[in-house]
């Protein structure tokens, strides 16, 4: 089978604007996660910082130390984040990104299902995004692919 596309066959125009679904998601992704990830290492957006977020973590979940994970989990955030936009080193940002998020659903467990009541349904949707994109990579549309890194 020659055509690469795995869009459900349907009008012209969908046909020709499938390939920009996957890039959209990746870049989507990246961008959502930035923000999270500048609030906790430079205070942006309403954040609190390193130092305030690592004695959250420490102090309310029993993360120590505190400015380790904040700090990790700000890097994987923020720079992980571009990296899905850029569509550089993809995999190894999904992963990571996957990875925190795991981390994440273990402190979101113990208030069921809704993120309404602060629960995995938030965490649990970003963390299969981000392993889904791992699965595929940056695709046509990165800088992965333009480098020619097949990672």
């Amino acid at each position: 089978m020659s055509n690469q596309h795995t869009a459900t066959p349907g009008l012209a125009i969908f046909e020709r604007l499938a390939p920009l679904g996957y890039p959209l998601i990746r870049i989507t992704a990246g961008l959502m996660l930035m923000p999270h990830g500048a609030q906790k290492l430079f205070g942006w957006f309403g954040g609190y910082g390193l130092e305030a977020t690592g004695q959250f973590f420490e102090g309310s979940l029993g993360m120590s130390p505190g400015i380790l994970f904040a700090l990790l989990a700000g890097l994987v955030e923020f720079f992980g984040g571009l990296a899905l936009v850029l569509g550089l080193l993809t995999r190894p940002a999904a992963l990571a990104v996957t990875f925190m998020l795991g981390v994440a659903l273990t402190v979101h467990t113990a208030n069921g299902f809704f993120w309404t009541n602060g629960g995995i349904e938030y965490p649990l949707l970003w963390a299969m995004t981000a392993f889904g994109i791992f699965l595929r990579g940056g695709d046509r549309f990165s800088l992965d692919a333009r480098l020619g890194l097949r990672i």
